[in-house]
């Protein structure tokens, strides 16, 4: 493998996290999907789900489904396009929709395949990302009335998002309408629409407080049983792992020089202006690992005393005048979220279980 940068995946840890999510759900009624798209649907997360006891297992890429070995029932995430309709079908048992064209696509892939596909229809609470705006309540109606007239479809629930594009954090309020509008729809429609799913991670603080409306009876989890963290707010959630998963990287130079940069400066390789800080000399370390890797502003350096001056394509450029690091030896680093998605999805980036 060369100097190839390493993902190391705790299973004992991302098992635990799992676990205690789950189990905190279904204390208060909530079922779960856990979200395997982050990781690329890695086989030993998967297997970590499957053990979870988890209601559904959900990812945003069908190619990632269907290669799941899953007993559990399979939620797509990204809203559908018409043409992938027969995908949708076959990859998911449950699918977040709020297109009409995307809906009929689908009743006509499901009696194909001699299949009920269920909906999840999406509703904006303000977060302007996918959903019918939850104000427009002919159009609602309307989709849902689409959806129950389609013999080989069922509105099997409600469901928005939140946070992930205009940072709006659910709470009991925007919560509560999706709570009033199902409500509204099980009358108008004489329909049970049994799941109200009431977003991703950042709803876990409504759980840990106590605040989750009654009613949500469904979340999206993925953030927080990776990281161990509430995004959104960045807080560590009570009894779980923040570090699941690690980054390490090789270290192929190290050597006293300026701090720096000699010469007329420009733009770098990626456009960027980019400040220097004149510290005098020191020892600089370049570890083999850059941004084809790795989301950079993702990574934290597990030893205090090594700092990230920043990256090229292949390199990642370090201040190791406080360590006693030397070429071959390994440093290794933290991953947030973002970080933790480019180096799964890179080919470049070696993975390894442990923990197993």
């Amino acid at each position: 493998m060369g100097h190839n940068p390493t993902l190391i995946i705790d299973r004992k840890k991302l098992l635990h996290n799992m676990r205690l999510l789950v189990s905190m759900a279904h204390e208060e009624g909530v079922r779960i999907a856990l979200v395997s798209k982050v990781v690329c649907a890695h086989p030993a997360v998967i297997d970590c789900i499957n053990h979870s006891r988890a209601d559904m297992l959900a990812d945003s890429r069908a190619e990632n489904l269907l290669r799941s070995e899953t007993s559990l029932p399979k939620l797509m995430l990204r809203v559908g396009m018409p043409e992938a309709a027969d995908e949708i079908v076959r990859a998911s048992d449950v699918s977040l929709e709020s297109e009409k064209a995307t809906v009929l696509a689908l009743q006509d892939a499901a009696a194909r395949q001699n299949k009920v596909h269920r909906v999840i229809l999406m509703i904006d609470l303000g977060d302007l990302r996918e959903g019918i705006f939850f104000r427009n309540w002919d159009e609602i109606l309307a989709f849902a009335k689409t959806v129950k007239a389609c013999p080989n479809l069922e509105l099997y629930g409600t469901g928005t998002n939140l946070t992930c594009y205009g940072s709006v954090l659910p709470d009991r309020e925007n919560l509560g309408i999706l709570v009033q509008i199902t409500e509204r729809l099980r009358k108008k429609l004489d329909l049970p629409i049994p799941i109200i799913s009431g977003g991703n991670s950042t709803s876990v603080q409504l759980l840990l407080d106590g605040t989750l409306p009654k009613g949500v009876n469904h979340l999206r989890l993925g953030e927080s049983v990776m990281c161990g963290m509430i995004p959104g707010t960045y807080t560590p959630i009570p009894g779980c792992y923040q570090d699941a998963f690690r980054l390490d990287a090789t270290i192929v130079e190290c050597k006293e020089k300026p701090s720096y940069p000699i010469g007329t400066l420009s733009k770098n390789a990626f456009g960027e202006t980019v400040t220097y800080i004149d510290k005098g000399m020191m020892k600089r370390g370049i570890a083999a690992i850059g941004r084809q890797d790795v989301r950079i502003d993702g990574l934290t350096p597990l030893d205090p005393n090594v700092e990230i001056l920043g990256a090229s394509s292949d390199h990642l450029l370090l201040d190791l005048t406080k360590c006693d690091y030397r070429v071959g030896d390994t440093v290794s680093f933290g991953v947030d979220y973002g970080a933790l998605l480019s180096a799964s999805t890179s080919a470049y980036v070696r993975k390894e279980v442990v923990g197993l």
